[in-house]
């Protein structure tokens, strides 16, 4: 039996994680569920799952749930803070971690998993992303196990030697591919781009994923910040990792061996998929996602990716060779473009351009400690929103011209 801790219960990877666990009930037992703000929600997988421990960030937030919970006859404790994440991140009883906070706001409470020593199911890339040393690094002294959840490294995961130890050379291999889908706007024009609107951008035409990671996709940074993850995940240089878009999204990734051989990992695009394979290796458990039908799909493509038009993966290349300052600079910078973005208050292509400002203007520095991630991270906002509000004030002053 494991004991799960979820962090992010509310969000897509949350839900499908509880999915699974709900299919495999002999096999897992949930300790700890965690929500930002979708309180109702909590409260129904409470009333189901009956964790030990709830934990949300408002403490009114918090005295609401407790207060519903005793009323339907639960048993759940509800917790309040960025402390209690990472509490229930490494309570004693926990085995198994699912670290599913989108954005820099998971980063402590799934650095604080990796110190416990607990098995990590990682679905927050931005732990790897802007404190990719200090992780690893917490990981290796921990004897934490490691498994990624996103779809792309789940499936190099399984590509891989499951015996390899040293380089990827050493185990024969030649390149990492990425696959990317390209997204809703992969054959859009830079003029019609510049007018794309945040309903668009979040319509994703083969995944379920939520608002912000659904711009990311359709800006190519999502895959920008995956080639980050897979350069600590897998111990990879840079070159090594290669971008293709394959629209059908069913090759998740594929591993190039030095013999010729490309080993690929194909299935339909289901995030249940991988968050199974991560929850039951080495053994295989059901997952509810439907099973794939190559000859109904008839045909599998593959491209470029066209940097010119989707810059977000070029910066993410650049700021992984500039150093640790900049990755930090180009992941905060991004969420605060998406944000102002998806509230109506800059344009799709105006994300790309604060990120490049923002990097460029983030001296390197070296990375030592969480404060350092956190203080790097915090000035890189900054200087994202000061560009915006001089983008916004700049428009209103043409505007009133």
């Amino acid at each position: 039996m494991q004991y799960l801790t979820i962090l992010g219960s509310t969000g897509s990877i949350g839900l499908s994680t509880l999915d699974v666990v709900e299919r495999n009930p002999d096999r897992f037992a949930v300790v700890a569920l965690t929500a930002r703000s979708r309180i109702d929600v909590l409260f129904g997988q409470c009333c189901k799952f009956r964790p030990r421990y709830a934990v949300v960030i408002e403490a009114t937030d918090a005295e609401q749930l407790q207060q519903r919970l005793r009323v339907s006859g639960s048993e759940t404790l509800v917790l309040c803070g960025a402390a209690a994440l990472e509490t229930v991140a490494s309570l004693a009883e926990v085995s198994t971690v699912m670290a599913a906070i989108v954005g820099i706001a998971g980063l402590r409470a799934t650095l604080a998993a990796a110190r416990a020593g607990k098995r990590i199911l990682l679905a927050n890339k931005e732990s790897l992303v802007t404190a990719g040393g200090l992780f690893m690094a917490a990981v290796n002294s921990s004897g934490s196990a490691l498994l990624p959840i996103d779809s792309e490294h789940n499936a190099v995961f399984q590509a891989l030697p499951s015996n390899r130890r040293g380089t990827l050379a050493d185990s024969g291999v030649r390149r990492i591919l990425l696959t990317a889908s390209g997204g809703p706007f992969r054959t859009m024009s830079l003029d019609q781009m510049a007018l794309v609107t945040p309903d668009q951008a979040v319509a994703h035409p083969n995944w379920s994923m939520g608002r912000k990671i659904s711009v990311d996709s359709a800006t190519m940074m999502n895959k920008g910040l995956e080639v980050i993850e897979a350069h600590w995940l897998f111990a990879a240089d840079p070159s090594l990792i290669e971008v293709v878009i394959h629209p059908q999204s069913v090759i998740h990734s594929m591993v190039e061996y030095c013999d010729g051989s490309v080993l690929a990992q194909l299935g339909n695009p289901d995030m249940r998929t991988p968050i199974a394979h991560a929850l039951g290796h080495p053994s295989r458990i059901p997952s509810g996602a439907d099973y794939l039908d190559l000859a109904s799909i008839g045909t599998l493509q593959f491209e470029r990716p066209d940097v010119a038009r989707f810059p977000c993966l070029r910066l993410a290349y650049d700021a992984l060779k500039t150093g640790p300052a900049a990755v930090i600079a180009l992941n905060a910078a991004n969420e605060v473009a998406v944000s102002e973005f998806l509230a109506n208050r800059i344009g799709f292509l105006d994300i790309p351009r604060l990120i490049e400002t923002t990097v460029e203007n983030t001296p390197e520095q070296d990375i030592v400690t969480i404060e350092d991630v956190e203080a790097v991270d915090l000035s890189a906002r900054a200087l994202t929103l000061s560009d915006c509000a001089r983008q916004l004030k700049s428009r209103a002053g043409g505007v009133r011209a």
